[in-house]
C-alpha cells in the first residue's frame, strides 16, 4: 500500500473480532517499523509491552479498567487479540544529553518544555497505526485512565521510571462503530495552515486563499 492511501484509510477500530488472533511475528514486524520512529538525540527512549497471551491481556483490563460493568467501548476493545502498551522513559534523554556532545550536565526536566519522551514514543505509535493498515489489521491507540496507572504497572511489572503513554490495540475488525469524526467535520488545510505568521492564509498559485 502506498504511504498516502494508508495515511487516507487509517481509521480508529473500536470493536475487534475475538475469534481472529493475530500472529507473534506480525506484530514483531510491526515494532522493527515502530522504532524507526525519530527520536530526540536518537535516545531511543521507548519500551513496548506486547501482550498476546489471553491471561496477560486479562491482567493488563482488570488494572485498567474502570470500576464498574463494561460498556460497550470496552466490550469491543477488549476483545482485541493483541495490545501494545507503548511506554517512554525520561531517564534515557535526560541520560543522553548530559553526554559530552550535548553537554547538558544538571539533567534538568525542566530543560524540556515539550516532554519528548513522550512525543518520540508516540511517533513510535503513529508507526504502528500506518504498519497495522498496510499489513490489513485494524488498529486503535487509546490511553490509561489516570488513576489507573499504578495499577497497569504493577500489573505487567512495568518500571517505576516508565511513563504509560498509550496503548495500541490490535486486531481484526468485528464492526464499524462511529467516533467523533462523524459529528466533527475534520479541519481542512487552509484553516489550520498558516504562512509566515499565525493567521495569514496560505496562497494558492491560481491567486485565490
Amino acid at each position: 500500500m502506498e504511504l498516502r492511501d494508508a495515511v487516507r484509510r487509517r481509521r480508529m477500530v473500536r470493536r475487534f473480532d475475538e475469534h481472529r488472533p493475530v500472529p507473534g511475528g506480525v506484530v514483531r514486524d510491526l515494532l522493527a517499523l515502530a522504532v524507526r520512529a525519530p527520536s530526540a538525540g536518537f535516545s531511543q527512549g521507548w519500551d513496548f509491552v506486547v501482550l498476546l497471551d489471553p491471561l496477560d491481556r486479562e491482567a493488563f483490563w482488570a488494572a485498567a479498567a474502570e470500576p464498574g460493568p463494561p460498556d460497550a467501548w470496552l466490550r469491543g476493545v477488549s476483545a482485541a487479540p493483541a495490545l501494545v502498551l507503548c511506554l517512554s522513559h525520561p531517564d534515557a534523554y535526560l541520560d543522553r544529553y548530559a553526554e559530552p556532545d550535548k553537554g547538558w550536565t544538571d539533567r534538568s526536566p525542566d530543560r524540556w518544555p515539550v516532554p519528548y519522551w513522550d512525543t518520540d514514543t508516540a511517533m513510535a505509535a503513529m508507526i504502528l497505526l500506518l504498519g497495522a493498515e498496510d499489513t490489513g489489521l485494524g488498529a486503535l491507540f487509546f490511553g490509561v485512565p489516570a488513576g489507573r496507572h499504578d495499577a497497569v504497572r504493577g500489573a505487567l511489572d512495568v518500571p517505576a521510571d516508565r511513563r504509560i503513554v498509550g496503548v495500541v490495540a490490535l486486531g481484526y475488525e468485528a464492526g464499524r462503530t462511529s467516533g467523533s469524526a462523524r459529528t466533527r467535520p475534520r479541519r481542512g488545510v487552509d484553516e489550520v495552515v498558516h504562512v509566515g505568521r499565525f493567521g495569514v492564509s496560505w496562497q494558492r498559485p491560481d491567486g485565490g486563499l
